[in-house]
């Protein structure tokens, strides 16, 4: 096996996150600038970039055009995640930042992509706890107050002319959608569910009267239905599946009508909805074998669109598709370096639980090695209420490439399979949900895949809080563990939650624990209360200014297991927050772990 450099798996791509401009005349990607992702911009057709952006402390989060001529992008500040909106000239290659309030949120409620000079998006500057929506004009800088939140409100919707009409609004464990015929009326509710039942509009009918949503109203998985809002009930399903959630849904803006509803088995899936769509994706797919694709970025007329290409063992290309000529052009490959035939197939796998669940995963085998008694690493994701996808993930191609076998696990209370296998999660964190985790390494020692005596848990958020409880509750099955940003402490935790998750505080409580009427079950299942029991070595990594699991949870993890003796490696950052986003330290961060792994499973 080709033993592939570590920084080739995780250097930020060579070019990626194409956009094209609204008439096609430019496109914009993103590309290493001082080893930051920045922002560059060419011709159509011609080969020369320019470089519009010149962050040098930390990466560009994301960007969009606005017209021809301008980019708005946001960033955050060392990880804080108190994102910026900032606007880039093309004239002039002027800089300005749009939202320059110190400790404030921002977010793009809507980017008005017919409309050149505004934009809708979201802070919490009059309260910290609270996102009202702004429209700004990029132009003159005029902002417009036009949704005041109410209290509660977590998420905003425009209708079609960019009028705020929809807000879904939680006090943590209800749920109410607040809808308005027009900016000039009040919100009414008109939907109203406990967080047990999951309604999420989409985009409004293209004639601004219904909606479209995701709702698992009176059915176990989530379904694609019309929604009137005057007479508040479901006109029509468009698309359901009986053993997994619809997921995101795309439509044409130029034919004002739905494209395609996607879901995920093992693999990433599409139902179309239109014809011409789905006539389109099938001469992609026919182009673009044994790769997932999806459409990035189009022009308004809808006559070129840029087209993204995924797998397991790539880290995809982007690709320029002219829908009048049905021509393909590559743009560029996002890391060129790697050679997919060097790299190792994720697949798909399941097993039961102790208790009867059938859980579904990925395996991640190293190439030209016999799969018998391979030392493993066991990698739980985060969320929880997330799930691991079929795709390139850089951290399992690298593992894979020194000898480790991935095993990845949608444990229950992942996300994709319904109500049911979603609720089996609540308050069992440290429990049955790691008892799947538990399950999946014994079953893949009985495969005789795992030597029983070479097996490592590594993740990141929860996957660090999993970590933590695999060697405190099943110290026996781990040889040792990496910790990155996890949670040691259900008290802390809970107690130091970011300002605007506060509405969804009392939510937390009834999936996780209550620490004032549940002390006993947090107590049970926070490792800090635990440590005694942990004797495999530890790798611990945290961002410095982490505002979800702040720094204080890895601090008393490392300082208790050192009292006791258990040896334990710490990295922080200062300069990262949840999740380590700079590519020097994401080397460094993998480049300890290998050193660490050497040590523990050889």
């Amino acid at each position: 096996m080709k033993r592939i450099p570590l920084r080739d798996f995780f250097r930020n791509p060579e070019k990626s996150r194409f956009q094209i401009s609204p008439s096609g005349a430019r496109i914009a990607f993103f590309a290493p600038f001082e080893n930051r992702r920045n922002i560059f911009v060419q011709e159509r057709g011609k080969p020369d970039a320019q470089r519009l952006t010149s962050a040098i402390d930390r990466d560009i989060s994301d960007f969009f055009w606005k017209g021809d001529d301008a980019i708005i992008y946001a960033r955050d500040f060392d990880g804080d995640e108190n994102f910026h909106l900032f606007l880039v000239s093309l004239r002039d290659q002027r800089e300005q930042d749009l939202t320059p309030f110190p400790n404030v949120k921002c977010l793009v409620v809507d980017p008005l992509e017919e409309d050149d000079s505004r934009i809708l998006f979201a802070m919490n500057q009059r309260d910290a706890q609270l996102l009202d929506v702004y429209r700004l004009n990029i132009e003159t800088g005029e902002r417009e107050l036009v949704a005041e939140n109410p209290g509660g409100v977590i998420a905003w919707l425009a209708d079609h002319d960019g009028q705020v009409r929809l807000g879904v609004q939680s006090d943590g464990v209800n749920k109410h959608v607040l809808y308005r015929a027009s900016e000039r009326e009040p919100f009414s509710t008109i939907v109203s569910t406990t967080f047990r039942d999951t309604f999420l509009p989409q985009c409004f009918t293209f004639d601004n009267r219904e909606i479209y949503a995701l709702s698992n109203i009176g059915r176990d998985t989530l379904a694609l239905v019309r929604f009137n809002p005057e007479t508040k009930r479901e006109v029509e399903v468009l698309f359901e599946r009986s053993d997994v959630d619809a997921s995101g849904v795309s439509y044409s803006r130029k034919r004002k009508t739905l494209t395609a509803v996607g879901y995920a088995l093992w693999k990433s899936e599409r139902h179309f909805l239109d014809a011409d769509t789905q006539a389109i994706a099938e001469k992609l797919a026919s182009r673009l074998p044994n790769q997932e694709f999806l459409i990035a970025s189009m022009t308004r007329d809808e006559s070129l669109w840029v087209v993204e290409t995924r797998s397991d063992r790539s880290l995809g290309a982007s690709y320029l598709y002219d829908a009048r000529s049905d021509t393909l052009e590559k743009l560029a490959d996002h890391a060129p370096w790697l050679n997919p035939d060097d790299l190792c197939e994720m697949k798909p796998i399941q097993y039961r639980s102790r208790d009867g669940l059938t859980i579904h995963g990925y395996l991640t085998l190293p190439k030209n090695l016999e799969p018998k008694r391979l030392p493993v690493v066991v990698n739980p994701h985060g969320g929880p209420w997330w799930r691991d996808y079929w795709g390139f993930q850089p951290h399992a191609q690298f593992l894979a490439n020194r000898g480790y076998a991935v095993l990845q696990m949608n444990f229950r209370g992942s996300i994709g399979y319904g109500k049911k296998f979603w609720e089996l999660s609540f308050k069992e964190w440290g429990g049955k949900m790691q008892d799947d985790i538990t399950d999946g390494v014994q079953w893949l020692i009985e495969q005789g895949i795992a030597d029983p005596k070479r097996v490592a848990i590594f993740g990141g958020s929860y996957g660090g809080y999993a970590t933590l409880a695999g060697l405190a509750f099943t110290p026996d099955l781990y040889a040792c563990g990496v910790d990155f940003c996890g949670v040691s402490n259900l008290f802390t935790f809970l107690n130091a939650i970011p300002p605007y998750w506060k509405p969804m505080l009392d939510m937390m409580h009834e999936m996780i624990g209550n620490p004032e009427t549940e002390p006993d079950l947090l107590r049970a299942r926070s490792p800090i209360f635990h440590v005694d029991n942990i004797k495999a070595p530890l790798f611990v990594a945290q961002g410095a200014k982490d505002p979800r699991v702040r720094i204080e949870e890895s601090d008393q993890i490392v300082e208790a297991l050192r009292r006791r003796g258990v040896e334990v490696e710490y990295l922080v950052k200062e300069n990262e927050g949840h999740g380590f986003q700079n590519e020097e330290n994401r080397i460094e961060f993998f480049e300890r772990m290998e050193r660490f792994l050497s040590r523990h499973l050889s």
